[in-house]
């Protein structure tokens, strides 16, 4: 390729592009602006000189003398590279030129999507202009790290330098919240919601704060999130580099508290996990707090429930059950009335049976006269959820044991629901956020946070129907800046998830993703050239849009210096930060130590 056919230049135009404005010297100059495609404020094109090379998302930096104001420093990310043969007029051409038959000049081209212009000038740079890749100071101006007060390592950008978001996108103090979207299994989406929040915990940019910020993440596929503070035995000398190059520590989380629900029918609660046997406690509900939380509403937690004529009847039941109750001993069982002890969800669920199928007590229950088929659809609902909800609301087990899934025990709390049916994992999420939401409501105030990673948010939060959680949800996304509560939300379809939560979010990342998904609207914020990337783009490789940059960056995350998954974990965290419970006997005694191996880690 030559820049003479680019650019219409003379043959003296291999020593100038060793110059840079103004005479300064620049080593990496990459061609200069093309006058045969019209340059804007917004985008321009550059003709690559010989032997040099650009790729997608590399920084390109121009500049213009602009009378009255000085240089002004044009500077953009790389959005489409082109090569092409000058002079061929046929497809067949190429074949001649191969040959040596027909000249022609190999050349190629750039687009460059303005990102900064400094300062504000808003005049295109001329063609001919030199442009080069921008380095140190020029590169962090260009994607606006230097205004960036409080930056936060999210990864490393396609030139191996660091990449940063602003954190005061992320804690409140001028937006929050994040969105992850892609492909499950391919795009990483867990992988990269547990690197960002390590990111924020070891980059020192909490301060004294680091402490006392909590992170509450829903586990609900398998057991791959129980080992965060474990170290990854496949972590090698690459990966240590580029936490290195972070600036973050190659090691696990230091403070990770592990909850997961009972194992059926066990006398003892003992967690119902295989491959972890330390830092773990079961959580259940007794019936005492089921009724005196009034926790009914999170029985019928899809939004099909909501839309149904039912609906009025669970808030009155709710409130009927909490005022009716009486406490039976000091196990959580209940009792109404001289009707007998209630120890399990079906002594309730057939307590409440009995009451709105006889006629003599139903209006009192109800408290008004209902339809009949009203009531029998929401008895049928009721009843199948015996099943599902048995093993975490029970009030026959010894008193005295904790139960209750709490923050204040580790930095990161772990809430395990993949042994769970999805009906009793609607529950269990639901009542954890509002009471989570309702203990920082009381505070008062935004410090410390509490980050929340919920994965397949399409699921809690659909775009369509009413539900509780969803409610929750949305209050997160709306007031939950004010209160110091985060939402890492992750999902497949974002085009699924309620328009309001995907808007509140500042920051927004998209791994790989399905090929009809990236037409949405929703990936709006991703340009076109970027969403034909998404679709084809690396487990690793991710695209984030925050509000300071125009341009979403390319960013590669390294591989995590935790275990992902059990076979992959190594030495234990040196010293027990599960807990500050009373201690209770080895519930996994006898279970094997060996970590059953699972499906192939995402990277």
């Amino acid at each position: 390729m030559t820049i003479e056919a680019a650019n219409g230049v003379g043959s003296d135009v291999a020593g100038d592009v060793r110059a840079g404005v103004g005479g300064e010297v620049s080593a990496d100059v990459v061609g200069r602006v093309l006058g045969t495609q019209s340059a804007s404020p917004l985008s321009f094109w550059v003709g690559l000189a010989p032997g040099k090379v650009v790729q997608l998302d590399d920084v390109v930096v121009t500049r213009r003398e602009v009378p009255g104001y000085g240089p002004v420093l044009v500077a953009g990310i790389v959005t489409k590279v082109e090569a092409r043969h000058e002079g061929a007029a046929f497809d067949s051409d190429v074949f001649l030129i191969a040959e040596g038959s027909l000249p022609a000049a190999v050349v190629e081209v750039a687009e460059v999507k303005v990102t900064r212009i400094e300062p504000e000038v808003f005049v295109p740079p001329l063609p001919g202009a030199l442009a080069y890749r921008a380095q140190g100071a020029e590169r962090d101006q260009a994607l606006y790290f230097d205004v960036m007060e409080r930056r936060v390592p999210m990864g490393l950008g396609r030139d191996g330098l660091p990449a940063f978001v602003n954190f005061d996108f992320l804690d409140g103090t001028r937006g929050a919240h994040v969105s992850i979207s892609g492909v499950s299994g391919v795009a990483t989406k867990t992988s990269f919601a547990t690197f960002l929040l390590y990111s924020i915990f070891h980059s020192g940019m909490l301060g004294a704060e680091a402490a006392n910020t909590k992170a509450l993440i829903f586990s609900v596929k398998g057991e791959d999130l129980l080992f965060l503070d474990y170290d990854n035995t496949r972590l090698d000398d690459v990966a240590r580099d580029q936490y290195a190059r972070l600036g973050l520590p190659a090691r696990p989380f230091r403070s990770v508290h592990v909850f997961a629900p009972p194992r059926p029918g066990d006398p003892n609660a003992v967690p119902h996990v295989s491959a972890r046997t330390r830092g773990v406690s079961a959580f259940y509900w007794t019936l005492a707090d089921f009724v005196e939380q009034e926790l009914l509403r999170f029985v019928f937690a899809d939004a099909d429930d909501e839309r149904a004529q039912y609906s009025l009847l669970i808030g009155q039941m709710a409130a009927r059950l909490r005022a009716a109750a009486q406490p039976a001993g000091d196990s959580g069982a209940i009792r109404f009335e001289d009707g007998p002890i209630c120890r399990t969800y079906q002594d309730l669920v057939d307590f409440i049976d009995d009451r709105l199928t006889d006629e003599s007590t139903r209006v009192a229950w109800t408290g008004a006269p209902m339809p009949l088929g009203t009531i029998n659809a929401f008895l049928r609902r009721l009843r199948t959820s015996i099943r599902s909800l048995s093993p975490i609301v029970r009030g026959d087990l010894p008193p005295g044991r904790p139960h209750t899934i709490a923050t204040s025990d580790a930095q990161v709390s772990i809430v395990d629901l993949h042994n769970l049916p999805e009906r009793a994992q609607r529950f269990v999420v639901g009542v954890v956020l509002r009471g989570e939401f309702a203990r920082k409501e009381s505070t008062g105030s935004a410090r410390p946070l509490l980050f929340v990673v919920l994965d397949e948010l399409n699921k809690y939060a659909p775009r369509e129907g009413d539900s509780p959680i969803k409610e929750i949800l949305l209050d997160v996304a709306e007031r939950g800046r004010s209160l110091g509560v985060i939402l890492i939300g992750a999902q497949q379809t974002a085009s699924e998830v309620e328009r309001r939560i995907v808007a509140n979010c500042a920051v927004r990342v998209a791994g790989r993703l399905d090929p009809a998904e990236a037409a949405r609207a929703e990936y709006g914020w991703l340009p076109p050239t970027a969403r034909e990337r998404a679709t084809i783009a690396k487990p690793g490789t991710m695209f984030v849009a925050q509000p300071e940059i125009p341009v979403p960056l390319a960013i590669s995350f390294p591989f995590p210096a935790w275990a992902t998954r059990p076979a992959e974990a190594g030495n234990p965290p040196p010293t027990s930060n599960g807990p500050s419970r009373p201690a209770l006997s080895d519930p996994f005694a006898g279970l094997t130590a060996e970590a059953p191996e699972d499906d192939i880690p995402p990277f």
